[in-house]
């Protein structure tokens, strides 16, 4: 009988995600940090909550973070935000409608990530690689969305022009256009 290795345990795979780099230690002098959105919208900012704010709170056991979900009935009124607060009592506040996790993340960590996460962060530009796992993801639709925006114009300008020579077209054949020129006198 032959023995296989056993496969990675649900726990390992938790702690390898939330170990996974880079480590996202914030500022010691933060107090807390909130977050308000509203259920079942705003799929950046539940992204993450879902997978970056583990990773946060696994690395800052001690602060202190709250995640309030509104009702849907508040959707039209609730912006999804984030609030940074310090020791100090400074708020500041990051705007999380339409942005992804990873681009969400980023702003987190160069209000609040100290001097490890802009190392990290010039070490990483100037090697050319993503910043935080999924980047290059965000880039790669990010890309296909502008060639898709310029695709689409382009596809109205083309059906533009073709409704103009259909309009021409059926001016030009109307049976009740008034014969000029030569068609007025042949029969």
């Amino acid at each position: 009988m032959i023995k296989r290795p056993l496969p990675p345990s649900h726990l390992f795979k938790v702690l390898q995600s939330l170990n996974t780099g880079p480590r996202l230690a914030l500022e010691r002098n933060l107090r807390a940090i909130r977050l308000r959105m509203v259920k079942d919208e705003h799929v950046g900012a539940r992204h993450f909550v879902k997978e970056e704010l583990p990773r946060i709170r696994w690395t800052n056991p001690a602060l202190d973070i709250q995640v309030v979900k509104q009702d849907e009935v508040m959707k039209e009124v609730v912006r999804p935000t984030m609030e940074v607060e310090y020791e100090n009592g400074t708020i500041k506040t990051i705007d999380m409608s339409n942005k992804w996790s990873t681009t969400i993340t980023k702003e987190l960590m160069d209000i609040a990530g100290g001097d490890a996460w802009k190392a990290y962060r010039t070490a990483a530009l100037k090697a050319g690689h993503p910043l935080l796992p999924g980047e290059e993801r965000e880039r790669m639709v990010a890309a296909g969305r502008g060639a898709q925006r310029d695709s689409a114009t382009r596809k109205s300008q083309r059906e533009g022009e073709r409704e103009k020579e259909v309009r021409v077209q059926e001016m030009l054949s109307a049976p009740d256009r008034p014969k000029m020129g030569a068609a007025a006198i042949l029969p």
